[in-house]
């Protein structure tokens, strides 16, 4: 298994833990990982959480009891979750989820100061998208 960048770390051993909530992942390198589906949800790499350009991010609340419904290989080089709120559409790289691993702390610390900013509770319930509908004549 490859990961997107040469010489990447790659995955040896991949747990779902669905009582704990969390994905242990081993690379190649030694490290080890326990990713919180919480964290993995919130920075999901899908246009859906991370926009089509910088400032389009949307911010994920009500996310911490997700939980992982599937994971689905994608090629030699990443998994595709599906989580409980029905978000399915990241594909997590290896170098990625070795990030999200290894840089956990200040992802949440990110994560709460972004909360803050917008006033917003990390249990609070997302809120609606904006109404697509279309004029009448």
């Amino acid at each position: 298994m490859a990961g997107l960048k040469k010489n990447s770390p790659t995955p040896q051993d991949i747990t779902v833990h669905s009582q704990s909530r969390m994905l242990e992942i081993s690379f190649s390198d030694g490290a080890s990982f326990r990713i919180p589906f919480e964290l993995m949800r919130v920075y999901s790499p899908s246009a859906e959480v991370q926009g089509h350009g910088p400032g389009q991010e949307v911010l994920q609340t009500g996310k911490r009891l997700v939980e992982l419904a599937g994971l689905e290989p994608v090629g030699n080089y990443a998994v595709q979750p599906a989580f409980s709120d029905g978000h399915d559409t990241g594909i997590f790289s290896w170098d990625y989820l070795y990030f999200l691993g290894s840089q956990q702390d200040a992802l949440w610390k990110e994560y709460e100061q972004k909360l803050l900013a917008a006033g917003r509770g990390r249990d609070a319930p997302m809120p609606a998208p904006p109404a697509q509908g279309c004029a009448s004549h």
